[in-house]
């Protein structure tokens, strides 16, 4: 993780993310916490980014997701050149 981004707040929100136990309590905690839109745009990454894994064009993928071009770029960047946090996630679905 960069190190600008780390700092003492987020080390607690994570804790506090890892300290839920199922999708129920997930949901509780990220209705007061997100708004619906910043969560429906972490579900629609979250979706661009497994797309982009399975290889679809960036037209099917903004066609499925409504994602823009720009936000299909960022999730592909992030794919390409980030800390592989979405390809350790999709590893551990796949479990």
């Amino acid at each position: 993780m960069s190190k600008n981004i780390k700092s003492h707040e987020l080390d607690k929100l994570f804790e506090a993310i890892l300290n839920l136990n199922n999708s129920e309590e997930c949901y509780l905690f990220f209705e007061d916490i997100c708004t619906v839109n910043e969560l429906q745009s972490l579900a629609q990454r979250l979706q661009v980014a497994k797309m982009l894994r399975e290889q679809h064009t960036y037209l099917e993928i903004a066609e499925k997701t409504g994602a823009s071009t720009a936000t299909i770029s960022r999730v592909n960047r992030s794919l390409n050149y980030g800390n592989d946090g979405y390809d350790m996630v999709f590893a551990r679905m796949k479990s």
